[in-house]
């Protein structure tokens, strides 16, 4: 598959979420996909930053030494950056094409009007150029990843060298109803393992903006937002995870509240 035509692909998949593509997928293929990638209980407590409602993620408190952030998806919130800054001296590198500035002003930001994406142009930028003209060190990074499905297509074409320069990692996972379908089932699922490569699942948030979608006794929720956690960081506990987390909270305060399906947990 051609990265020029991935773009269309990923398009196509999302229109054709929910809807038969090319057969379902086995049901015994979504519990394996689960299985692999439900969270895992860490040493390192999770803690919440950016305060309440959307815009803020549950992260391993494992942030001393991170230089900064890679925030694309800027939309009309920047609560996560302000707090790495005021609390952390963590600075964030921003990108949005669809405003002009981050809502919140602070030295420690650095805004370009991009998305991110596939290729470079006026309009779109790459991670592993973006990564590479803005830090010149090893230090590490985190990545908080919202960006309406593109997310896709982003980690496809990002070098997995690039990826491990992050620590830590949030990404909000759109469209994941197309599990359900066997051909989108497979490009989700090669984005999946290629991030657990080096990195383990560490929480996992539903949006509750989006319904969860049953079939066939297996519940996925429309939008996940999942912590990563490098897996060099890792040290495994056991210790009972349990959804949600009590530092949880839903997304979108006037609709209905949605937690994590235990199957996707327990």
């Amino acid at each position: 598959l051609s990265i020029m035509n991935l773009r269309d692909l990923t398009r196509q998949l999302f229109l054709t979420s929910g809807k038969s593509l090319a057969g379902s997928t086995h049901k015994k293929d979504l519990e394996r996909f689960i299985e692999k990638f439900r969270p895992k209980s860490v040493e390192k407590k999770l803690i919440r930053i950016g305060g309440k409602g959307d815009g803020a993620y549950l992260l391993p408190d494992d942030l001393s030494g991170i230089s900064a952030c890679f925030s694309p998806g800027v939309d009309i919130t920047s609560t996560f950056e302000e707090e790495l800054a005021k609390k952390y001296d963590i600075k964030s590198f921003m990108v949005d094409y669809s405003v002009n500035k981050p809502p919140i002003e602070n030295k420690l930001f650095h805004f370009d009007k991009k998305f991110l994406g596939n290729k470079n142009d006026e309009k779109f930028i790459r991670l592993e150029d973006w990564v590479q003209n803005s830090i010149n060190d090893n230090s590490d990074l985190l990545l908080q990843m919202d960006i309406e499905g593109a997310e896709y297509e982003v980690v496809i074409d990002t070098p997995s060298e690039i990826f491990k320069k992050f620590r830590i990692m949030v990404i909000e996972f759109h469209y994941l109803d197309m599990l359900f379908n066997k051909n989108p089932f497979k490009m989700v699922e090669a984005v999946f393992d290629k991030l657990s490569n080096d990195f383990t699942v560490v929480h996992i948030h539903p949006n509750n903006s989006r319904p969860i979608i049953n079939k066939n006794s297996i519940d996925i929720p429309e939008l996940l937002e999942f912590t990563f956690l490098r897996n060099d960081r890792v040290d495994l506990s056991d210790k009972k995870l349990i959804f949600p987390h009590t530092l949880d909270e839903q997304c979108a305060p006037h609709r209905p509240s949605r937690h994590l399906p235990k199957c996707w947990w327990n």
